[in-house]
């Protein structure tokens, strides 16, 4: 007879075996802090113009050297439950505003800290988190007082150049005015009338070669392929877009036919061939310049789209193609028909051109009214030309932001301080504990100032302190320049060192969302692995791109 082992009683005696469980103060918070600390630590190093690389290695080997906080959370695949919840924050974040991933992680790392102090003074987490929510509601009735600018005219390059550049500076430090000219231009080309900025009609296409500074916009769009036949350059074209192949079609029963004579069998191949060259004959009849196909184009297909002077192009994206249909205004068809006028869309020059040595297909529109724009990145390695992609995705979510509000705050940790020092003064009319945790709230603050400082080289206490005399004589605006030999200051608005208000906004809300949810686990119960492969991921919608 098998020896039959007790378990321990409570709870473990309920659970499979294998299964863990931490509970109290020691195991599930301290160690749920702990592993937040370490992983805001290492993101923090990032934070800024004058922010660390890292090097990420993912699960598929593809290598990213980036400072992208939002990247790196993403290829990193956090394992740990409690900095997961860190994780959706900033993800959230990067969905809403699209930029400030960095700052949701480190503030609500700092909080955590913050926390960790008081837990070891006696203070329960739920004063903790109270006291949070407090601050946070104090510090969203502050902040619409510590506007500084704000952008009314969407349409104006300068203006918008000005509220694009800070979010592409820490991404890009040097390269800033010329990669927030692009992005203006490319943004203001498709800024629709009437319907809200969409972020993915601004395209980007990287070619290798030359540097940052030959990068341009174009409105349309760029294939970075050849065209299928002869024709290589056409103006003022109407366009037919199928997603099916242009060759000879298949039937779809079989059957089976008799052929008695050799005239017979000269004419049922010429019939075929007939059947094909009528089809694209009436295609070239309704004014068909280019045709583009999802798919293939068969040999005599091209020779008589070559006939008749039409181009051929082939996108093998079915995105792409949706997106061409959107630029041009075409509508995609299933089926090799003849199109009609409402069918056929409209572009000003297509050709083939060379950029460096590469090949591509440009569909160019002259008119001032764009659906999409394509910004061309030209770099001399993937790596760099990747990181560039990813300040200008940053700088059209910032423009998106305008669109929806045009409201700016000093940026250079000017804000921050300002509210750790209305903080402060809130938290002495507090009668209870939780006047501790909003001063700890005010002392996280100072993290994105001390990170600004740390990652800059200059001593952080000596900054903040210059920083909070300078809010003390009523500058509100003064944030730590990173320029200074002397752990100096400057007046951020002056400089033009703006943060966007929902940026703030979001930001403080989901840090300490993410914080006060992690202070209230008291207790870890991990169920036993199942064997066997992971799970699969829920594939993406069809409209997404994977």
């Amino acid at each position: 007879m098998a020896l039959h082992v007790p378990k321990a009683p409570g709870v473990p005696q309920m659970l499979k075996d294998g299964a863990r469980m931490f509970s109290g103060l020691e195991e599930a918070v301290y160690r749920n802090i702990n592993a937040c600390k370490q992983f805001a630590q290492s993101v923090r190093s990032a934070y800024g113009p004058n922010g660390m690389n890292k090097m990420i290695i993912n699960h598929i080997d593809k290598q990213f050297v980036t400072s992208d906080a939002g990247t790196i959370i993403r290829e990193l695949d956090v394992e740990h439950p409690a900095a997961k919840l860190m994780v959706l924050a900033s993800q959230m974040q990067d969905a809403e505003v699209g930029d400030g991933t960095n700052f949701v992680i480190v503030l609500s790392g700092a909080l955590l800290e913050a926390a960790e102090e008081l837990l070891r003074l006696g203070v329960t987490t739920s004063e903790i988190a109270e006291g949070y929510e407090r601050a946070l509601d104090k510090c969203l009735e502050i902040l619409p007082g510590l506007l500084c600018e704000e952008i009314k005219d969407y349409k104006n390059i300068s203006a918008v150049s000005k509220g694009i550049k800070p979010s592409i500076m820490s991404k890009q430090y040097g390269c800033e005015d010329f990669i927030a000219e692009l992005v203006a231009k490319a943004c203001i080309a498709i800024l629709p009338e009437k319907t809200t900025f969409n972020v993915d009609n601004v395209r980007v296409c990287k070619i290798l070669g030359a540097g940052l500074f030959q990068s341009e916009v174009l409105t349309g769009m760029v294939f970075k392929r050849e065209v299928e036949g002869d024709i290589s350059s056409v103006s003022k074209a109407k366009v037919a877009i199928y997603s099916c192949p242009v060759d000879i079609n298949q039937t779809e029963t079989k059957g089976t036919v008799l052929i008695k004579t050799a005239d017979e069998l000269l004419n049922f191949s010429r019939g075929e061939e007939s059947l094909l060259e009528k089809q694209i004959k009436d295609i070239a009849d309704t004014g068909v310049k280019v045709i583009v196909a999802g798919a293939k184009f068969g040999d005599m297909a091209l020779h008589f789209l070559n006939k008749y002077n039409i181009m051929a192009v082939r996108l093998t994206s079915k995105f792409e193609l949706r997106r061409l249909a959107k630029t041009v205004n075409a509508t995609v068809l299933p089926r090799l028909t003849t199109p009609t006028a409402e069918e056929q869309g409209y572009c000003d020059t297509i050709k083939v051109e060379e950029v460096g040595d590469t090949r591509v297909v440009v569909f160019r529109m002259e008119t001032s009214e764009s659906r999409i724009s394509t910004i061309v990145i030209r770099g001399s390695t993937d790596n760099y030309m990747d990181d560039i992609e990813r300040a200008i995705d940053d700088g059209v979510n910032t423009f998106k932001g305008i669109a929806r509000d045009g409201r700016f705050v000093a940026g250079a940790g000017a804000t921050e301080i300002e509210l750790a020092q209305q903080l402060l003064k809130y938290a002495d009319t507090l009668p209870g504990l939780e006047q501790y945790a909003v001063r700890k709230f005010a002392i996280a603050l100072e993290s994105i100032p001390r990170a600004l400082a740390d990652n800059s080289g200059a001593n952080a206490t000596e900054v903040v302190n210059n920083i909070y005399k300078a809010h003390t004589e009523g500058n509100k605006f003064t944030g730590f320049d990173i320029e200074s030999e002397t752990n100096g200051v400057c007046d951020a608005k002056g400089k033009g060192i703006l943060d966007l208000y929902v940026l703030k906004d979001w930001g403080l809300k989901y840090a300490v969302g993410a914080a006060t949810t992690i202070l209230k686990v008291d207790q870890i119960i991990m169920a036993k692995r199942a064997g066997g492969p992971k799970p699969k991921q829920p594939a993406g919608s069809d409209d997404e791109e994977s």
